[in-house]
C-alpha cells in the first residue's frame, strides 16, 4: 500500500508541475524574421526549441524584406517590436546599436566566443566590438543557370565573359529571358553587380585600396565594372526596370528565364517554387584568364531587443540558434553556408559546389564595407544605379556620386 501511495504521490507532483510550467511559468517570445520563404522551416525549428525548452513558447512573424526594416525600426521606436529578431549585419546594425535597441550578448552567450573572426565582425558593434549578435551565415552573390535550357541550347558553362554574353545571347534568341534581373528596386541593381562584375575592379585588390583610401570609385577599373553591368540590359527582360525581386525569382523559377544572378539564399526558395527545375551555378567570369568571382558577406544575425521583457526566455532561444544543431539543419534545409561552428557545410551538394566557388571571393564591397555611415554606399550605388541602368546618368557619373557621398563622412577619401 506504500509503495501505491508512494506512486501515486509522485504521479500527482509530478502532474502538478506540468500544469504550473503550463498555467503559470510559460513565457512567451515574439520572433521576427524577414523571410517568408522560410516560415516552415523556423517552425520546425521552433517545434524543437520548444521540446526541449516547456517553458518558452516562440511566435514567429515573417515580414517582407522589402517592408521589414521600416516596420522593426517603427515597432522599436515605440518600444513595441519583438524580443529576438533577424538583424543584418555591419552597418545596418550598427544603425540599432547606435540606437540602443539592442543588448550584448557576449556576456549571456559564451559560445560566441567560438565564432569565426570574419563571423563575429559582421555581428559586432564598429566602435568597440561588442557582439549584438549571434551570426546565422554567409551568402555569395554568382550566377544561377537553368541546366536543362543549356541541353537545349548546347551550351556549357562560360570560362570568359565573352562567352557568357554569347550564351545570354544564345538564350536570347531561343526566345527565353536571358537574365531575369530586373531594376525596380534598388537593391536588387547592387546584387546584380556584386554577382556579375566585381572581379573587373581588380576584386580583393581594389576592396583593399578603397577601404585604405589609396583610391577611389571613380577609378577606371570601378567605371569599367559598372560599364559592363550596364551592358547587360540588352538580355534582362522587357521593361526590366519594371521588373521586381519577386517577379525575377518567379521568372527562373518558372522557367522563363535561364539566368538569374544572385545570392546563395535563392536556392531554396527556387526549389520550393519548382521542385524540379534543374539548376546550376557558376561564378560569372570576367577577366579572360582568370577565374570568375563570388562576392562574399555575412548576412544575418540574430538580435535581442534590449528592452525585452522576457531576458531569460530570449536568451535560450539565442543559444538555440547559436547551436550546431540550428546551423546544421540550415544547411540541409535552406542550403545556406551556415558560420556556426562545428557544421558540416559540405554534407549538402549545392553547398559544396559554393565552398569551391568561394575559394576565389571577395567582398560584397558596399554591403562589407561603406554601410556604417549615411548616406551609405549601398544606398549610393542603388539609387545612382537605377538611373544609370536606364540611361539617365553615365557610368562615369554614377561613380563620381558614390564617391562623392561616401566622402562627406570617410576620412580615408578625405585626405
Amino acid at each position: 500500500m506504500k509503495k501505491i501511495i508512494s506512486t501515486f504521490l509522485a504521479l500527482v507532483i509530478v502532474f502538478t508541475s506540468c500544469c504550473v510550467v503550463l498555467a503559470d511559468e510559460v513565457t512567451t517570445i515574439e520572433f521576427w524574421t524577414w523571410r517568408p520563404e522560410d516560415v516552415t522551416f523556423y517552425d520546425e525549428m521552433i517545434a524543437r526549441f520548444e521540446e526541449a525548452n516547456p517553458d518558452v513558447k516562440v511566435n514567429q512573424t515573417a515580414i517582407n524584406n522589402t517592408e521589414y526594416f521600416t516596420v522593426l525600426a517603427a515597432a522599436m521606436a515605440n518600444n513595441a517590436g519583438p524580443d529576438v529578431m533577424q538583424m543584418k549585419c555591419y552597418g545596418q546594425l550598427q544603425t540599432y546599436i547606435d540606437s540602443n535597441y539592442l543588448a550584448p550578448l557576449e556576456e549571456y552567450i559564451p559560445e560566441l566566443a567560438d565564432f569565426s573572426e570574419n563571423a563575429r565582425r559582421g555581428a559586432a558593434s564598429n566602435v568597440d566590438g561588442v557582439l549584438y549578435g549571434v551570426p546565422a551565415w554567409s551568402q555569395a552573390m554568382l550566377c544561377y543557370y537553368n541546366k536543362s535550357i543549356y541541353e537545349e541550347l548546347g551550351l556549357s558553362v562560360p570560362d570568359t565573359w565573352d562567352a557568357f554574353i554569347n550564351n545570354l545571347a544564345k538564350c536570347k534568341e531561343a526566345n527565353y529571358d536571358a537574365l531575369a534581373n530586373g531594376t525596380k528596386e534598388g537593391w536588387c541593381v547592387e546584387f546584380l553587380f556584386g554577382g556579375s562584375c566585381l572581379g573587373f575592379t581588380g576584386a580583393n585588390d581594389f576592396y583593399d585600396k578603397v577601404v585604405k583610401g589609396e583610391t577611389t570609385f571613380e577609378d577606371p577599373a570601378f567605371v569599367t565594372a559598372v560599364e559592363k553591368m550596364g551592358s547587360l540590359t540588352e538580355y534582362m527582360p522587357k521593361i526590366y526596370e519594371g521588373v521586381a525581386y519577386t517577379d525575377m525569382q518567379s521568372s527562373f523559377a518558372n522557367e522563363i528565364a535561364a539566368h538569374f544572378i544572385g545570392g546563395t539564399y535563392e536556392y531554396a526558395n527556387f526549389l520550393n517554387l519548382n521542385p524540379d527545375i534543374n539548376l546550376g551555378v557558376f561564378a560569372v567570369p570576367n577577366i579572360d584568364g582568370e577565374p570568375g568571382y563570388v562576392a562574399t558577406y555575412s548576412d544575418m544575425n540574430f538580435s535581442m531587443n534590449s528592452s525585452t521583457k522576457n531576458e531569460d526566455a530570449s536568451i535560450k532561444f539565442l543559444k538555440f540558434l547559436a547551436s550546431k544543431e540550428f546551423g546544421q539543419a540550415a544547411v540541409e534545409k535552406l542550403a545556406n553556408v551556415s558560420i556556426v561552428p562545428g557544421v558540416d557545410a559540405g554534407s549538402v551538394p549545392f553547398i559544396a559546389e559554393i565552398l569551391e566557388l568561394l575559394k576565389n571571393s571577395c567582398p560584397y564591397i558596399f554591403a562589407v564595407g561603406f554601410r556604417y555611415e549615411q548616406p551609405t554606399g549601398s544606398s549610393l550605388f542603388q539609387s545612382a544605379g537605377q538611373s544609370y541602368m536606364v540611361g539617365e546618368i553615365t557610368a562615369e557619373e554614377l561613380c563620381k556620386k558614390v564617391q562623392e557621398g561616401i566622402a562627406t563622412y570617410y576620412e580615408p577619401f578625405q585626405k
